[in-house]
């Protein structure tokens, strides 16, 4: 059973790292409009979203978790408004990578917060290898600046912790109730900060903007049903899948183009993440044997 709900919950992250890396394609594409234009478009279409869905199901829009629920839309909102300011930026798949250090924090953030087992002394060093991968990724390139690189790694600690609070709910509210706080802090924060900066779209841009909105919400769902169903230190490396991703469409769609050093450092943060999985799953499996036997 625990083994099911595990695969369950990599088959979810899945889904959302792939719904994620099309809407922040869709983000990069209005790289134009202001940051806080970005998150408010983004946050009032989710919300119209999973409001009406909570209340067709019979759900409170407030919860019942409510700390976890706040501390999830504060850090939500934070993560969200400086990666969509390091994406309008720096290369899409170098923002993706930087952010995703977010695994990392949360695993140590559930070691402390959510009773998960303790890491062996060879997932500290994979952890390690991916933090000298995401630093090779900045490198020499002149795109990323300390300023954004710090910014990034800002976004993937606030992320962490929206994550954490997200699993500490997985017991109380539903899925779509956890993913609504975040829009619920989000949309009168950035909405009040874009009545004064206000760029409007333009023709096939306001299709964008929907895309990320309807994108973000179903990946949203999908992240929150991922840890509901397993363990952050197995679920949570498969997020780096999202970094293949955005190097691609980066290259073919706005022609992001990295050094060597850099795509280096993606392929150590890509297998230093990978050898942690399948070690930790390994231990898992000689676990529920011994148990067995």
């Amino acid at each position: 059973m625990e083994t099911s709900k595990g695969t369950s919950g990599v088959a979810w992250m899945l889904l959302a790292t792939v719904l994620y890396t099309a809407a922040n394609l869709c983000v990069k594409a209005l790289a134009h409009l202001p940051t806080q234009e970005l998150v408010f478009l983004r946050s009032i279409v989710s919300l119209l979203l999973t409001g009406v869905w909570l209340k067709y199901y019979g759900y409170s829009l407030l919860g019942v978790n409510r700390k976890w629920l706040v501390v999830r839309g504060i850090f939500g909102t934070i993560g969200l408004a400086t990666f969509f300011h390091t994406l309008r930026y720096i290369p899409i798949a170098s923002a993706t990578v930087i952010q995703y250090l977010s695994p990392i924090f949360t695993v140590l953030l559930a070691r402390y917060f959510d009773g998960q087992r303790s890491m062996r002394p060879v997932q500290w060093a994979f952890f390690a290898t991916a933090f000298i991968g995401v630093l090779m990724v900045k490198g020499f390139d002149e795109r990323i600046n300390w300023l954004y690189f710090s910014l990034g790694v800002i976004s993937a600690m606030a992320a962490a912790v929206a994550y954490l609070a997200t699993m500490k709910c997985r017991e109380t509210d539903h899925p779509v109730g956890v993913v609504i706080w975040f829009h619920l802090i989000a949309v009168p924060v950035t909405g009040s900060w874009t009545a004064f900066t206000w760029v409007a779209p333009v023709g096939v841009e306001w299709l964008l903007a929907l895309a990320v909105g309807l994108l973000s919400v179903v990946a949203q769902v999908a992240m929150t049903f991922a840890l509901h169903r397993g363990e952050a230190n197995v679920i949570m490396p498969f997020k780096y899948v999202g970094a293949i991703l955005a190097f691609f469409f980066g290259l073919l769609l706005f022609d992001e183009r990295l050094s060597a050093f850099a795509l280096a450092g993606m392929a150590l943060v890509i297998a230093s993440v990978t050898a942690n999985t399948l070690l930790k799953r390994r231990a898992a499996h000689r676990e529920m044997t011994d148990a067995a036997e």
